[in-house]
């Protein structure tokens, strides 16, 4: 029963956070409602008002690029969150272990791998504007 009482402590810095997240979540509503305008009509229900009428419509098509390039950022973002914790556990390995010399393989190759998939789509023009 100890060891249960210590597993949930640990978990309290969490638990108090999700809480002042909340709390934070639940103020913003209430204070946006009571302190809020509430001001409504023709011109404050109108798509847009920034004074400007809405000139064709809101599906226009955007070339398929702009999603590529969005994907290539994502996954070189993500890259940079593995990186994160495996830099962490490397620097604590023993030098000179198997573990270390592993764990150097295994990020090259992740790393490699990214280089390949940037020099692709570099050569297939995911990057040119033109």
């Amino acid at each position: 029963m100890l060891t249960l009482a210590v597993d949930l402590q640990s978990y309290l810095p969490i638990g108090l956070l999700v809480l002042m997240a909340i709390g934070f979540l639940v103020v913003n509503l209430i204070g946006t409602h009571i302190l809020g305008p509430s001001v409504e009509g023709v011109v404050k229900d109108s798509t847009y008002e920034s004074g400007m009428n809405p000139i064709g419509t809101a599906r226009k098509r955007f070339n398929v690029r702009f999603y590529i390039l969005a994907m290539t950022f994502l996954v070189f973002d993500v890259e940079i969150i593995f990186l994160y914790p495996w830099a962490v556990t490397y620097t604590k390995l023993p030098p000179g272990s198997p573990e270390a010399g592993l764990f150097l393989g295994r990020i090259l190759f992740f790393i490699g791998t990214s280089i390949i998939a940037y020099v692709y789509a570099w050569r297939k023009g995911v990057f040119r504007w033109d």
